[in-house]
């Protein structure tokens, strides 16, 4: 591709970098910015600026937030006993847009993907398999997408915290194997989670 500046084609090849947005849609989007009003690139440019600096994790689920504690660890309305365990904030709000659940949330940051050089130090895991250990849980429900690392992550969790005798559930199968959360509709996965089922009777199931 020719570009007639140097400095669109900067922009166009840092616009790629997104995931899913290849060359011809990133020059689409450039050139779009260049028709607004020059405040409204800045603004955008303002928010991802301050976004990348200021952004925190919640100290209890490690979601994204804008305070130490996020608003649903932080909301006493919430089940604190009742943890569910999701791969990062886009399932958080896939979930929470169901209405259908009222507990807590643990993110692990990513699923175990030994072909992408994810283990399990890389996530989240050991700071949930703490909480699991002083007792502040009673119930723990696997949300990872249908997936081979999805799976793996959830077995390897279950085999982390058996020792501790707590009820782990994971969602029911109303999510298509191969699926991820965050793609479902709303009634399937608010039905898969008020329909969990037992984490070891998925295992025969597999």
């Amino acid at each position: 591709m020719d570009f007639s500046s140097k400095l669109l084609e900067n922009a166009v090849d840092e616009m790629s970098q997104l995931p899913g947005i290849g060359k011809r849609t990133a020059l689409r989007l450039v050139l779009h910015l260049l028709r607004q009003h020059p405040d409204q690139t800045r603004r955008l440019a303002d928010s991802l600026s301050t976004l990348r600096e200021e952004i925190i994790f919640c100290k209890n689920c490690h979601s994204i937030s804008d305070t130490p504690l996020c608003e649903i660890c932080s909301n006493p309305n919430r089940n604190e006993k009742l943890v569910c365990v999701v791969e990062d904030v886009r399932d958080v709000m896939a979930i929470e847009n169901t209405s259908q659940y009222k507990g807590q949330y643990h993110v692990l940051g990513g699923k175990i993907s030994p072909m992408d050089g994810v283990g399990p130090g890389d996530l989240t895991i050991p700071s949930l398999v703490e909480k699991v250990k002083n007792g502040t849980i009673q119930e723990l429900i696997f949300a990872m997408g249908s997936t081979m690392e999805g799976d793996t992550t959830n077995f390897y969790i279950f085999k982390q915290i058996e020792p501790y005798n707590i009820t782990t559930t994971t969602i029911a199968r109303g999510i298509s194997v191969g699926d991820e959360l965050e793609y479902a509709d709303e009634v399937t996965l608010g039905r898969s989670i008020l329909h969990r089922i037992p984490f070891e009777a998925s295992l025969k199931n597999q």
